[in-house]
Parts: structure tokens; sequence; C-alpha cells
């Protein structure tokens, strides 16, 4: 076996030396779907494909004969154990989201250590698809959804609290806005009521009679404020004193 030939003119002898061609590009192997199981002897589904080429031609050759089926034959061997293991060693939850990629790295180092040994450089490998196995589904969706019920009355509770602690705080604000506001009311109530005897008894101070007929004239206009009001009272009372002295 010799090297691989650079492109060019080259000879051949007949009968003594035989041209192979082989694809030195990227080649992509997909594994069937198995089952793998975890560390709680979980089953889940697991289907992956893996991405290499010919590293080294005489190697090649010598361990798998050349042939591309006899390779992809003994890397998915290498990637079935490897997943195997490393799956074997995490929970579900772990496989399906949380250490997905560090898998994925893991079994790729693993098996391209192997690979090297027939001359195959493994590029990549990828897991197309995680999912339970169907003894299993029913029972995890059921978790799940046991789970997210759990959190919605957490969710639920917590909101209710909240409400609560608002809808109390609010209370309270409104009592004191309340009460400030009849406290501030009372306040002007009384200062006005002040103002207003102050302005009454200066008016009285200056003049007496005037300050009694406007007294007297508020309280013809509340008195008669409609046009139907009736009232009984004595013609001499000293509620018409002033209707009095005008008719004299």
């Amino acid at each position: 076996v010799s090297e691989e030939l650079e492109p060019g003119l080259h000879f051949k002898l007949p009968m003594i030396n035989t041209v192979r061609k082989f694809d030195l590009r990227i080649q992509t192997m997909d594994s069937e779907a198995e089952g793998f199981l975890t560390e709680n002897n979980q089953e889940l589904v697991i289907d992956s494909f893996v991405k290499w080429r010919i590293r080294d031609i005489k190697q090649y050759i010598v361990a798998v004969a050349g042939r591309s089926d006899v390779a992809e034959s003994r890397l998915a061997q290498q990637v079935n154990s490897s997943l195997r293991n490393e799956v074997g060693k995490r929970s579900i939850s772990e496989v399906v989201a949380g250490d997905r990629a560090v898998i994925m790295n893991v079994v790729q180092k693993a098996i391209d250590e192997e690979s090297s040994k027939f001359g195959v450089e493994v590029i990549d490998v990828r897991l197309k698809r995680v999912d339970y196995a169907d003894k299993i589904r029913e029972s995890v969706f059921l978790d799940m959804e046991s789970e997210r019920n759990v959190l919605v009355q957490q969710k639920e509770s917590t909101g209710q609290k909240i409400a609560e602690e608002i809808r109390a705080k609010a209370d309270a604000t409104r009592v004191v806005t309340i009460a400030d506001a009849e406290r501030d009311s009372n306040i002007m109530r009384g200062e006005g009521d002040a103002t207003a005897t102050r302005i009454y008894a200066e008016a009285y101070g200056r003049d007496a009679e005037f300050y009694e007929l406007y007294r007297s004239l508020e309280a013809y206009k509340q008195t008669f404020a409609s046009e139907g009001d009736i009232m009984v009272i004595e013609p001499d009372s000293e509620f018409f004193k002033y209707f009095k002295q005008n008719s004299q």
C-alpha cells in the first residue's frame, strides 16, 4: 500500500498495481433509534448521527479493508457503547435537557480516540432525538402535570397573599385619607365660622341697627325661599319688626 498520490501523471504496472479511490470528504452515519437506560433504570429512546472522514488511508485499508460499511459498523458500536455509558450516569432530565451537549462532546472524544486506530477521524456527534420510551411516557407526563399543578397552586397562593396585603394597605390608606380630610374640613369650617362671627361682630359694633336689619333680611330670604312657603306666626311677632316700621 503506497501513500495517497498527489494530482498529476502517475504510472501503474498492469496486473501488479491496483488503483482504489477513496472519498476523503466528510461523511454522515445515521444510527438507528435505540433504547438506553438512565441511572434510575428508566428507558430513553435516542437517535444520533456521526460526521466522519478518512484520516489515514493506509491504516484505513489495513484495519477495515478500505470499506466504509465496515468503518461505520465499528463507529456505530463505539457510539452505542459510549452513549450507554454516559446515559447510565445521568437522570432523565439531565439527558433530555441539562447535559445533552456534554454527552455529545464526551462521546465524540471517546470514539475519535478509538476510531483513529482504523484511520478514521470523528468530526462531530449529535443526538437527533431524545424521547421517552412508550412504557414510561405516560408516567412522565403525569409527573410533569403534577409538578405544574403544584407550581400553579404556589403562584396562586402567593398572588392571593400579595393581593390581600395590597388591599389591606389600600384600606388603611383610605381610612387615614378620609380622617385627614374630615379633620382638615372641620378645621376649615371652624376657621370659616370664626371669621364669619368676627365679621358679624365687627358689623354689629359699627352699626347695630343695620346689622339687625341685615340679619332680618337674610332670615326673610331663607324663610320665603320658595313661592309655596307658608309660615303661621302672630302678626305682632318680633319677626315682622321691620315690616311694621315700613308700614308706619
